[in-house]
């Protein structure tokens, strides 16, 4: 018997809880030669994968990111922590915004913080805060994913064939998840753009 959307939903939503973000405990203090880094990071990040043969970052990836100004370099073949901190953001970035606002927000981000001792506030630090919020975030999302569910299936009661039904709502569901992320995803592309551009106004005054 298949599962209803219910169950489906139910399931899906299980495994998503299961997807832990990579605490700033589990990320080794010592400096890690690339291998050392992608095998970490299949670890730590396989639950986010939608298939077995997913790759989370690879080396063509990781080598990408340093030569178009993401990832400061490694010394002398190896990546420190803080270099860690930031290919965990990349990850999550890469899977949302496109190359060139990546590269927007990064620059200024490890221009400011990275291996930088005279700042407020370390990278470690950026990310810490970042990694708390992450976890109560995780539970908010679960709740309001719960309640647009139970709002989609209640949008077509004059559908009577139990196999359309199912369908609009899925459907439904889908379209009002999609619509939520693509107003996200257009808040965020904004305020790079002005982050960005504040930058830029503070250097020319400068």
């Amino acid at each position: 018997m298949e599962h209803s959307n219910e169950e489906s939903i139910m399931d899906i939503i299980r495994k998503l809880n299961e997807i832990d973000f990579i605490s700033p405990e589990d990320i080794p203090n010592i400096d890690l030669y690339m291998d050392q880094v992608t095998t970490f990071m299949d670890e730590h990040l396989e639950a986010c994968k939608r298939m077995d043969d997913d790759k989370i970052l690879t080396k063509t990836m990781i080598n990408n990111y340093t030569k178009n100004n993401f990832l400061p370099p490694p010394v002398k073949k190896k990546y420190s922590k803080e270099h860690m901190f930031l290919l965990i953001f990349l990850y999550y970035f890469k899977n949302v915004l496109s190359i060139t606002d990546i590269q927007k927000i990064f620059r200024p981000l490890t221009d400011m913080f990275f291996d930088n001792k005279s700042r407020d506030v370390s990278l470690e630090e950026i990310y810490h805060t970042i990694f708390k919020m992450e976890r109560i975030q995780t539970d908010n999302l679960t709740k309001d994913i719960l309640r647009r569910f139970k709002h989609s299936q209640n949008l077509f009661p004059e559908v009577k064939d139990p196999e359309e039904a199912d369908f609009l709502s899925r459907f439904a569901f889908i379209c009002l998840l999609s619509f939520d992320a693509y107003m996200k995803k257009q808040l965020v592309e904004r305020m790079i753009d002005e982050t960005l551009s504040d930058i830029e106004k503070e250097k020319k005054e400068k």
